[in-house]
């Protein structure tokens, strides 16, 4: 039996950019997603904590340690630059090998979204 379990988070960044324009996805700085072990293209969960917001969309690579959390295309309006998000990667995984899985779970600071 698979299951789908907590791969990746990034817990708590604040949205720096938001471009309804941009075909689609979400744009996160390249050292943020080493730390969390999410890559380019890969499907997340983003969860707004200012208003509850649920969605999922795909990952662009940012430019490195510059804190860039950017929303693109229909998801730019889910949210508001300086909202707080979660995001989130799952991955399916055999019942016996998810018992004893460790996830990438990244706390950035919250005030410059680089890693602490």
């Amino acid at each position: 039996m698979y299951i789908q379990v907590l791969k990746s988070k990034i817990h708590r960044v604040r949205v720096t950019q938001a471009d309804l324009n941009y075909i689609g996805s979400i744009t996160v700085d390249e050292s943020l997603m080493e730390a969390s072990n999410i890559i380019e293209g890969e499907k997340v969960q983003i969860v707004n904590i200012n208003n509850g917001e649920r969605f999922e969309t795909y990952v662009i690579k940012g430019k490195r340690d510059t804190g860039t959390i950017c929303l693109n295309g229909p998801a730019a309006r889910r949210v508001a630059v300086g909202d707080v998000i979660i995001i989130i990667g799952y991955a399916m995984m055999d019942f016996e090998e998810a018992k004893n899985f460790k996830p990438s779970l990244v706390f950035p600071d919250e005030a410059t979204n680089l890693l602490v």
